[in-house]
Protein backbone atom coordinates (compact mmCIF):
# COMPACT_ATOMS: atom_id res chain seq x y z
CA UNK A 1 0.00 0.00 0.00
CA UNK A 2 1.36 3.41 -0.99
CA UNK A 3 2.09 5.92 1.76
CA UNK A 4 1.20 9.64 1.62
CA UNK A 5 4.56 10.72 0.23
CA UNK A 6 4.33 8.21 -2.62
CA UNK A 7 0.78 9.30 -3.45
CA UNK A 8 1.88 12.93 -3.43
CA UNK A 9 4.76 12.12 -5.78
CA UNK A 10 2.47 10.27 -8.23
CA UNK A 11 -0.10 13.09 -8.17
CA UNK A 12 2.60 15.72 -8.76
CA UNK A 13 4.22 13.68 -11.55
CA UNK A 14 0.89 13.15 -13.35
CA UNK A 15 -0.06 16.82 -13.20
CA UNK A 16 3.37 17.93 -14.38
CA UNK A 17 2.94 15.68 -17.44
CA UNK A 18 -0.42 17.31 -18.19
CA UNK A 19 1.05 20.79 -17.71
CA UNK A 20 3.92 19.91 -20.03
CA UNK A 21 1.51 18.74 -22.74
CA UNK A 22 -0.56 21.92 -22.33
CA UNK A 23 2.50 24.19 -22.57
CA UNK A 24 3.72 22.35 -25.67
CA UNK A 25 0.32 22.85 -27.31
CA UNK A 26 0.32 26.58 -26.48
CA UNK A 27 3.86 26.93 -27.85
CA UNK A 28 2.83 25.20 -31.07
CA UNK A 29 -0.08 27.59 -31.54
CA UNK A 30 2.13 30.61 -30.92
CA UNK A 31 4.73 29.41 -33.39
CA UNK A 32 2.13 28.28 -35.92
CA UNK A 33 -1.19 30.16 -35.39
CA UNK A 34 -2.72 28.51 -38.47
CA UNK A 35 -3.15 25.38 -36.35
CA UNK A 36 -5.77 27.20 -34.27
CA UNK A 37 -8.13 27.48 -37.20
CA UNK A 38 -7.05 24.46 -39.22
CA UNK A 39 -9.96 22.40 -37.90
CA UNK A 40 -12.58 24.93 -38.98
CA UNK A 41 -11.43 27.88 -41.09
CA UNK A 42 -13.90 30.77 -41.15
CA UNK A 43 -14.40 34.27 -42.49
CA UNK A 44 -16.36 37.17 -41.03
CA UNK A 45 -18.78 39.00 -43.32
CA UNK A 46 -20.12 42.42 -42.33
CA UNK A 47 -23.48 42.60 -44.07
CA UNK A 48 -26.94 44.10 -43.91
CA UNK A 49 -30.01 42.99 -42.04
CA UNK A 50 -31.87 42.53 -45.32
CA UNK A 51 -29.59 39.72 -46.52
CA UNK A 52 -29.98 37.99 -43.17
CA UNK A 53 -33.66 38.73 -42.43
CA UNK A 54 -34.75 37.63 -45.89
CA UNK A 55 -33.38 34.14 -45.24
CA UNK A 56 -30.90 34.30 -48.14
CA UNK A 57 -27.81 33.56 -46.07
CA UNK A 58 -29.52 30.75 -44.21
CA UNK A 59 -30.34 29.23 -47.59
CA UNK A 60 -27.03 29.53 -49.46
CA UNK A 61 -24.18 29.69 -46.93
CA UNK A 62 -24.38 26.04 -45.77
CA UNK A 63 -23.88 25.00 -49.41
CA UNK A 64 -20.71 27.11 -49.65
CA UNK A 65 -19.35 25.74 -46.36
CA UNK A 66 -20.06 22.15 -47.41
CA UNK A 67 -18.26 22.66 -50.72
CA UNK A 68 -15.24 24.67 -49.53
CA UNK A 69 -14.97 23.86 -45.81
CA UNK A 70 -15.02 27.53 -44.84
CA UNK A 71 -17.54 28.72 -42.27
CA UNK A 72 -19.12 32.13 -42.93
CA UNK A 73 -19.87 34.15 -39.80
CA UNK A 74 -22.23 37.01 -40.62
CA UNK A 75 -22.49 40.24 -38.64
CA UNK A 76 -25.89 41.52 -39.78
CA UNK A 77 -26.24 45.24 -39.09
CA UNK A 78 -27.18 48.36 -41.01
CA UNK A 79 -24.96 49.23 -43.98
CA UNK A 80 -23.42 52.22 -42.19
CA UNK A 81 -22.39 50.10 -39.22
CA UNK A 82 -21.19 47.28 -41.48
CA UNK A 83 -18.92 49.71 -43.32
CA UNK A 84 -17.55 51.04 -40.03
CA UNK A 85 -16.76 47.51 -38.84
CA UNK A 86 -14.93 46.73 -42.09
CA UNK A 87 -13.04 50.04 -41.90
CA UNK A 88 -11.68 48.91 -38.52
CA UNK A 89 -10.58 45.57 -39.94
CA UNK A 90 -13.21 43.67 -37.96
CA UNK A 91 -14.42 41.75 -41.02
CA UNK A 92 -12.89 39.94 -43.97
CA UNK A 93 -15.71 40.81 -46.40
CA UNK A 94 -18.15 43.71 -46.77
CA UNK A 95 -21.52 42.79 -48.34
CA UNK A 96 -23.94 45.76 -48.40
CA UNK A 97 -26.32 47.79 -50.56
CA UNK A 98 -25.30 51.43 -50.70
CA UNK A 99 -23.15 52.01 -53.76
CA UNK A 100 -21.69 55.41 -52.71
CA UNK A 101 -20.45 53.91 -49.42
CA UNK A 102 -19.02 50.87 -51.20
CA UNK A 103 -17.17 52.98 -53.78
CA UNK A 104 -15.73 55.24 -51.07
CA UNK A 105 -14.65 52.19 -49.07
CA UNK A 106 -12.58 51.02 -52.05
CA UNK A 107 -11.35 54.51 -52.98
CA UNK A 108 -10.08 55.04 -49.41
CA UNK A 109 -8.04 51.84 -49.62
CA UNK A 110 -10.07 49.74 -47.20
CA UNK A 111 -11.34 47.39 -49.91
CA UNK A 112 -9.49 46.01 -52.90
CA UNK A 113 -12.35 45.74 -55.41
CA UNK A 114 -16.15 45.91 -55.54
CA UNK A 115 -18.13 43.12 -57.24
CA UNK A 116 -21.76 43.24 -58.35
CA UNK A 117 -23.70 40.39 -56.77
CA UNK A 118 -27.44 40.97 -57.05
CA UNK A 119 -30.21 43.52 -56.84
CA UNK A 120 -33.83 43.98 -55.94
CA UNK A 121 -35.80 47.14 -55.22
CA UNK A 122 -37.23 49.32 -52.52
CA UNK A 123 -40.96 49.74 -52.05
CA UNK A 124 -43.21 52.09 -50.10
CA UNK A 125 -45.72 50.20 -48.00
CA UNK A 126 -48.62 51.57 -46.01
CA UNK A 127 -52.15 50.90 -44.75
CA UNK A 128 -54.67 49.68 -47.31
CA UNK A 129 -56.84 52.72 -46.53
CA UNK A 130 -53.94 54.84 -47.86
CA UNK A 131 -54.96 58.21 -46.34
CA UNK A 132 -52.14 60.03 -48.18
CA UNK A 133 -53.23 58.56 -51.54
CA UNK A 134 -49.75 57.26 -52.30
CA UNK A 135 -51.00 54.43 -54.51
CA UNK A 136 -50.87 55.42 -58.16
CA UNK A 137 -48.29 58.19 -57.64
CA UNK A 138 -45.85 58.77 -60.48
CA UNK A 139 -42.76 58.56 -58.24
CA UNK A 140 -41.81 57.78 -54.62
CA UNK A 141 -40.96 61.44 -54.01
CA UNK A 142 -44.51 62.39 -54.99
CA UNK A 143 -45.84 59.83 -52.52
CA UNK A 144 -43.54 61.01 -49.73
CA UNK A 145 -44.50 64.62 -50.39
CA UNK A 146 -48.16 63.67 -49.87
CA UNK A 147 -47.29 61.85 -46.62
CA UNK A 148 -45.33 64.85 -45.36
CA UNK A 149 -47.99 67.37 -46.38
CA UNK A 150 -50.73 65.50 -44.54
CA UNK A 151 -48.39 64.53 -41.67
CA UNK A 152 -49.47 60.89 -41.90
CA UNK A 153 -47.56 58.43 -39.73
CA UNK A 154 -44.30 57.17 -41.24
CA UNK A 155 -41.96 54.61 -39.62
CA UNK A 156 -38.27 55.09 -40.45
CA UNK A 157 -35.42 52.75 -39.59
CA UNK A 158 -33.21 55.68 -38.59
CA UNK A 159 -30.22 53.33 -38.22
CA UNK A 160 -27.85 54.59 -40.96
CA UNK A 161 -28.59 51.45 -42.99
CA UNK A 162 -28.63 51.36 -46.79
CA UNK A 163 -32.41 51.52 -46.66
CA UNK A 164 -32.32 54.50 -44.31
CA UNK A 165 -29.78 56.29 -46.51
CA UNK A 166 -32.01 55.82 -49.55
CA UNK A 167 -35.08 56.92 -47.61
CA UNK A 168 -33.41 60.16 -46.50
CA UNK A 169 -32.27 60.86 -50.06
CA UNK A 170 -35.87 60.44 -51.24
CA UNK A 171 -37.17 62.71 -48.48
CA UNK A 172 -34.68 65.36 -49.57
CA UNK A 173 -35.94 65.08 -53.15
CA UNK A 174 -39.48 65.41 -51.80
CA UNK A 175 -38.55 68.71 -50.15
CA UNK A 176 -38.62 67.49 -46.54
CA UNK A 177 -36.45 69.41 -44.06
CA UNK A 178 -34.84 68.25 -40.83
CA UNK A 179 -37.59 70.11 -39.00
CA UNK A 180 -40.24 68.11 -40.91
CA UNK A 181 -38.58 64.84 -39.89
CA UNK A 182 -38.47 65.88 -36.25
CA UNK A 183 -42.26 66.12 -36.00
CA UNK A 184 -44.42 63.51 -34.27
CA UNK A 185 -45.76 61.96 -37.50
CA UNK A 186 -42.24 60.78 -38.37
CA UNK A 187 -41.34 57.85 -36.11
CA UNK A 188 -37.64 57.07 -35.97
CA UNK A 189 -37.39 53.45 -34.78
CA UNK A 190 -33.60 53.14 -34.67
CA UNK A 191 -34.13 49.47 -35.56
CA UNK A 192 -33.73 46.98 -38.38
CA UNK A 193 -36.18 46.44 -41.22
CA UNK A 194 -38.18 43.69 -39.57
CA UNK A 195 -38.75 45.64 -36.36
CA UNK A 196 -39.59 48.80 -38.31
CA UNK A 197 -42.18 46.92 -40.37
CA UNK A 198 -43.65 45.51 -37.17
CA UNK A 199 -44.01 49.04 -35.80
CA UNK A 200 -45.49 50.29 -39.07
CA UNK A 201 -47.95 47.39 -39.04
CA UNK A 202 -48.97 48.09 -35.46
CA UNK A 203 -49.63 51.79 -36.02
CA UNK A 204 -50.84 51.66 -39.66
CA UNK A 205 -47.92 53.80 -40.78
CA UNK A 206 -46.12 54.13 -44.09
CA UNK A 207 -42.54 52.86 -44.48
CA UNK A 208 -39.80 52.32 -47.04
CA UNK A 209 -38.68 48.69 -47.19
CA UNK A 210 -36.47 46.47 -49.28
CA UNK A 211 -38.52 43.93 -51.20
CA UNK A 212 -36.58 40.95 -49.87
CA UNK A 213 -37.43 41.65 -46.23
CA UNK A 214 -41.00 42.57 -47.15
CA UNK A 215 -41.62 39.26 -48.93
CA UNK A 216 -40.24 37.30 -45.97
CA UNK A 217 -42.10 39.46 -43.39
CA UNK A 218 -45.04 37.60 -41.86
CA UNK A 219 -46.72 40.27 -39.70
CA UNK A 220 -48.01 42.44 -42.56
CA UNK A 221 -51.31 43.20 -40.88
CA UNK A 222 -53.08 45.90 -42.89
CA UNK A 223 -49.93 46.95 -44.75
CA UNK A 224 -49.72 46.66 -48.52
CA UNK A 225 -47.35 47.76 -51.30
CA UNK A 226 -48.33 51.22 -52.53
CA UNK A 227 -45.37 52.45 -54.61
CA UNK A 228 -42.91 50.37 -56.62
CA UNK A 229 -41.06 50.10 -59.91
CA UNK A 230 -39.55 53.58 -60.14
CA UNK A 231 -35.87 53.81 -61.16
CA UNK A 232 -35.02 55.68 -57.94
CA UNK A 233 -36.02 52.53 -56.00
CA UNK A 234 -33.37 50.32 -57.65
CA UNK A 235 -31.40 48.51 -54.93
CA UNK A 236 -28.04 46.95 -55.96
CA UNK A 237 -25.89 44.83 -53.62
CA UNK A 238 -22.11 44.69 -53.82
CA UNK A 239 -19.41 42.61 -52.14
CA UNK A 240 -15.90 43.85 -51.32
CA UNK A 241 -12.93 41.97 -49.84
CA UNK A 242 -11.27 43.93 -47.05
CA UNK A 243 -7.79 45.02 -48.16
CA UNK A 244 -5.03 42.88 -46.63
CA UNK A 245 -2.52 45.67 -47.32
CA UNK A 246 -4.48 47.77 -44.83
CA UNK A 247 -5.15 44.95 -42.36
CA UNK A 248 -2.60 42.09 -42.60
CA UNK A 249 -4.67 39.87 -40.31
CA UNK A 250 -7.69 39.57 -42.63
CA UNK A 251 -8.25 36.23 -44.33
CA UNK A 252 -7.98 37.51 -47.90
CA UNK A 253 -7.49 34.09 -49.49
CA UNK A 254 -10.63 32.60 -47.93
CA UNK A 255 -12.54 35.84 -48.53
CA UNK A 256 -11.75 35.70 -52.24
CA UNK A 257 -12.84 32.05 -52.39
CA UNK A 258 -16.20 33.13 -50.97
CA UNK A 259 -16.57 36.08 -53.34
CA UNK A 260 -15.59 33.99 -56.36
CA UNK A 261 -18.27 31.49 -55.35
CA UNK A 262 -20.91 34.20 -54.92
CA UNK A 263 -20.33 35.57 -58.42
CA UNK A 264 -19.87 32.15 -60.04
CA UNK A 265 -22.56 30.46 -62.11
CA UNK A 266 -23.36 28.22 -59.14
CA UNK A 267 -23.59 31.03 -56.59
CA UNK A 268 -25.63 33.24 -58.91
CA UNK A 269 -28.05 30.40 -59.61
CA UNK A 270 -28.57 29.79 -55.88
CA UNK A 271 -29.30 33.50 -55.36
CA UNK A 272 -31.74 33.53 -58.28
CA UNK A 273 -33.43 30.34 -57.12
CA UNK A 274 -34.06 31.66 -53.62
CA UNK A 275 -37.79 32.35 -53.38
CA UNK A 276 -40.49 32.84 -50.78
CA UNK A 277 -44.01 31.76 -51.68
CA UNK A 278 -42.86 31.43 -55.29
CA UNK A 279 -41.55 35.01 -55.45
CA UNK A 280 -37.92 35.72 -56.27
CA UNK A 281 -36.25 38.03 -53.72
CA UNK A 282 -32.98 38.90 -55.48
CA UNK A 283 -31.89 39.12 -59.10
CA UNK A 284 -28.30 37.92 -59.78
CA UNK A 285 -26.16 40.64 -61.38
CA UNK A 286 -22.54 39.42 -61.41
CA UNK A 287 -20.81 40.27 -64.68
Amino acid sequence: MLDLSQLTFLWFNEHMKRLSIFLCAISALILNPQLATAAQPFITVASTTSTANSGLFESILPKFTKQHGIEVRVIAVGTGQAVRLARKGDADVLFVHHRPSEDKFVADGFGSKRYDVMYNDFIIVGPQSDPAHVKGCSSPTEGLFAIKSGEFAFASRGDDSGTNKRELALWKEAGATKNDLNKSWYRNTGSGMGTTLNIASGMNAYALADRGTWLSFKNKGDLTVLCEGHKSLFNPYGVVPVNQDKFPHVKSKEAQVFINWLISVEGQKLIGDFKINGQQLFIPSAK
